[in-house]
């Protein structure tokens, strides 16, 4: 635990992923941009393989633990997953991932175009994850849990390596979506009260805010346009001491103002973010959180698998 809970394991997930993820852009975009008064320092994630921040993690897994032959196993609302199953097809790995009826198709489609068998059941992800909970528990296979395991944390704890690397000035405080709360618990390990990390929840999935709430991870109900990324019913125990030590706050968004996030960062910018990508922008487009006068503010677009219909409508 006590090397988890370090910046160091995040130095020596960066050293063992470097050759198997992408270094993805920053970008400073004016205030004006965002109807806000000062510049906004973007992390584009969502350029990372397979559309989102979880290539990190999954190879973080994989290239740190022994792989059985049987292969992996995995649950998730469909990143994740596509995640898993795009290092495993690297890796030389077999691969089943469990996805809930919310999962969005496109994300279920990239899941299977990876190599992977891919098992739909059980209404949320708390349902697949128990059903890859018993398949590896049958057949022997790796689980590689999508936010509450030392692996998974320290490989998204690079994002913010690169993060404070690429930012021309430095910055005071960055905002990072938060489902599972891997992310933004890799992402406190590495800043470790350097910079200040505000995790940002749809009010409808809100297991972070429960857990800061109770002084312990507790289950909550989950309903949110985010729900297939940002659908966790519970953060896990190391997700939750990370956080409650190194998150600086944690911020709740209605859905209506993550659909306008998805809005102006298509409107204004061209990128193409889902829900759970654009809900760290939300915040601040909605003013739940309001910056300092010359605050260094940054914000994680974490991920980018929308469909094109949604995004269609949301140009319109």
């Amino acid at each position: 635990m006590a090397e988890v809970l370090s910046p160091a394991a995040v130095e020596a997930a960066e050293a063992r992923i470097r050759a198997h993820v992408r270094h993805t852009p920053g970008m400073m975009v004016e205030g004006a941009a965002f109807g806000l008064a000062d510049p906004v320092h973007l992390k584009l994630e969502l350029f990372q393989h397979t559309g989102s921040f979880k290539a990190r993690g999954a190879f973080n897994n994989l290239l740190a633990r022994p792989v059985p032959k049987v292969g992996i196993t995995a649950a998730s609302g469909g990143n994740h997953g596509a995640a898993v199953a795009y290092a495993a097809a690297c890796l030389g790995h077999r691969a089943r991932i469990f996805v809930p009826t919310v999962s969005s198709p496109i994300k279920i489609e990239r899941i299977r175009a990876y190599g992977a068998e891919v098992v739909v059941a059980g209404d949320r992800y708390a349902d697949a994850a128990l059903l890859s909970d018993a398949w590896a528990k049958e057949s022997g296979a790796l689980v590689v849990h999508p936010f509450d395991s030392p692996y998974t944390i320290a490989g998204q704890g690079t994002v913010a390596r690169e993060w404070e690397e690429d930012a021309p000035d430095g910055l005071d405080t960055v905002l990072v979506a938060a489902g599972g709360g891997g992310l933004v618990a890799g992402t406190a390990l590495w800043f470790h009260g350097r910079t200040r990390v505000i995790a940002v929840e749809p009010q409808g999935s809100r297991a972070l805010h429960a857990a800061r709430a109770a002084g312990r991870p507790v289950d909550v109900e989950v309903e949110s346009i985010a729900v297939d990324s940002l659908g966790a019913k519970r953060v896990g125990e190391l997700v939750h001491v990370i956080a409650r030590d190194w998150v600086d706050d944690v911020v709740l968004v209605p859905d209506s103002a993550i659909v306008e996030a998805q809005r102006r960062l298509w409107s204004s910018l061209r990128i193409a973010a889902e829900p759970g990508g654009a809900t760290a922008l939300a915040a601040l487009l909605a003013g739940h959180y309001r910056p300092r006068p010359d605050e260094r503010v940054g914000v994680l677009v974490c991920g980018g698998n929308v469909d094109l219909t949604t995004l269609a409508a949301l140009a319109t």
